[in-house]
């Protein structure tokens, strides 16, 4: 998953509050306007359904009829929200990461060294997908198969990835080039990760070395601690 830099990991959050939060001129939404409360609850129905769908029977059991129907929302309505159902899968997913980030905020990792809590954090997130793993596998493959049309759910996805892992990290100064450098790498990883797992290529115990390698990066690219006086 790609990253856009950030200031600081508060305002990464901000950021991705402001770009996820509701009410929200959400990606997707009818005329891409702010969304109204009952707009915003029919919403949150079909995300519901469409997670309920895929954690049952992963990518293929999302099918857009039945989301519509399983929603009460009319399947002309459901297009309006989300025009195919790659679009619904990537907003699925970053549903799913804003629940992971508020779980986070409340209960953050206690690791002393940021790279130790950012793979913390990276394990959680994966723990969580583990448990739904026909979800997990859904929402990975939207994520592949999104073309250009879906840019700006992606983009979402990555912002909000990104702050979830400035937050892990606890900088009191905005990150460097090479800070938001390695979270990228971080990210890629991560994805690589999941993807590799969720073929069955690689197991949790791999998963969590490549996680804890990657997350040195952190500690490589920390500037230089000011000289003594």
């Amino acid at each position: 998953m790609a990253t856009d830099p950030r200031p600081s990991s508060r305002t990464a959050a901000g950021s991705s509050r402001a770009a996820v939060g509701s009410p929200r001129a959400a990606a997707g939404s009818p005329d891409s306007q702010p969304l109204t409360e009952r707009q915003e609850a029919r919403r949150r129905r079909i995300l519901h359904t469409s997670a309920h769908l895929a954690s049952r029977g992963g990518f293929d059991a999302v099918q857009m009829r039945e989301v519509a129907e399983q929603s009460n929302v009319a399947l002309g309505t459901l297009y309006r929200y989300f025009p195919s159902k790659i679009h619904l899968l990537v907003a699925t997913m970053q549903d799913q990461l804003e629940h992971l980030h508020e779980a986070l905020r409340k209960h953050p990792p206690a690791a002393a060294g940021p790279a130790e809590r950012v793979a913390d954090t990276l394990m959680r997130a994966f723990r969580a997908m583990q448990r739904e793993p026909h979800l997990a596998d859904a929402m990975v493959r939207a994520l592949t198969f999104a073309d250009r049309s879906v840019s700006p759910e992606v983009d979402t996805v990555s912002r909000l990835t990104t702050a979830i892992i400035l937050d892990a990290m606890g900088l009191d100064t905005p990150p460097s080039p090479e800070q938001l450098s390695a979270v990228r790498v971080i990210e890629h990883t991560w994805h690589s990760a999941l993807v590799t797992w969720l073929s069955g290529r690689a197991s949790i115990a791999q998963v969590k070395i490549d996680i804890e390698m990657v997350c040195r990066l952190i500690d490589l690219t920390a500037p230089p601690a000011p000289p003594a006086p």
